[in-house]
């Protein structure tokens, strides 16, 4: 079988700790090479640009974009251009508009455009909707509240116009949310906090809701020191589902029926594989479009400013 040879583009904290290993452990997949301003990985071949990677590098199949999403579209382009296929860390951009153009040129190419949601491969995510299928919700809450300087150190990208500030995790939330429902779900109403010396917000409240009315709240916020919460709470007719820890637990009435290791990465990569043996897309964008709508609604509030 020959080897499915991939490049990372962009070699920041999450595609050191997370997709190296993950391409590693997946059959028929190798890290060919990495192109990136700031960073190198021992033994492979490395660029400063993936217009150099695609001029000058090894001979590569796909390539794995993990750069901020301000540069991704330009990047993805080039490397559909080149004949690669393409992986997109989430989000997908900094925009919604802007992938249609992708989706269409991959089509043309014959060629896989991966929009990836990795938090919705989290082991218990199936096991929650396959149970909420079987319900009545009444109600959902997202609780979703980290440390910015734990999970984002120096990333100052995160801060400027189309970074997205706490959508960035917080979308991890809505990536969930979107798959387990069984119905469609859209933003009714938000509340923005802006520190006053950035551009992207560093928490949000959001009001949403299906065509049936389900009460849907989120809460996410960037300035939670200690335990983090990653979790998100149903509400139905038998009983309250816990989704905790990013979706690696799920629990009924507080007690766990779902719970496995977390091979998130490893899932996603597996299916890249399986998209490009045939050349089909995956580009969901319903969790940016609920983004792109908290920014259209939301109300705007000036807070104090935040220092790294």
């Amino acid at each position: 079988m020959t080897e499915f040879r991939i490049a990372i583009v962009g070699f920041g904290k999450i595609a050191r700790d997370q997709h190296v290993g993950a391409i590693a452990a997946t059959p028929g997949a190798m890290l060919a090479a990495v192109a990136s301003r700031n960073a190198s990985l021992p033994g492979l071949p490395h660029f400063a640009t993936i217009e150099e990677l695609l001029e000058k590098g090894p001979d590569i199949d796909a390539v794995s974009l993990c750069t901020p999403p301000q540069v991704r579209r330009a990047q993805a382009a080039a490397a559909l251009a080149a004949g690669k296929h393409v992986m997109l860390e989430k989000p997908p951009g900094m925009g919604v508009a802007e992938l249609d153009p992708l989706v269409a040129m991959a089509a043309d190419a014959k060629r896989t455009l991966f929009a990836t949601w990795h938090s919705r491969h989290a082991p218990a995510v199936e096991p929650a909707r396959e149970w909420l299928a079987a319900r009545r919700i009444k109600a959902v809450h997202i609780n979703w509240k980290e440390d910015v300087r734990v999970w984002h150190p120096g990333q100052a990208w995160i801060w400027e116009p189309g970074g997205l500030g706490v959508f960035d995790p917080g979308i991890n939330a809505l990536s969930i949310l979107t798959r387990i429902l069984p119905k469609p779900v859209f933003v009714t109403a938000a509340e923005l906090a802006f520190p006053a010396n950035c551009q992207s917000p560093i928490a949000a409240n959001l009001t949403l809701t299906d065509i049936d009315g389900l009460p849907v709240t989120a809460e996410f916020d960037f300035r939670q020191t200690g335990p983090q919460s990653w979790d998100i709470v149903a509400e139905t007719d038998q009983g309250r589902m816990t989704l905790s820890r990013g979706g690696r637990i799920m629990e009924v009435d507080g007690k766990i029926v779902a719970e496995a290791p977390d091979h998130e990465y490893r899932e996603l990569y597996r299916h890249f594989v399986k998209l490009a043996a045939t050349g089909a897309r995956d580009v969901d964008l319903a969790p940016l479009r609920l983004v792109a709508d908290a920014f259209l609604l939301g109300k705007r509030n000036i807070v104090e400013p935040f220092v790294d």
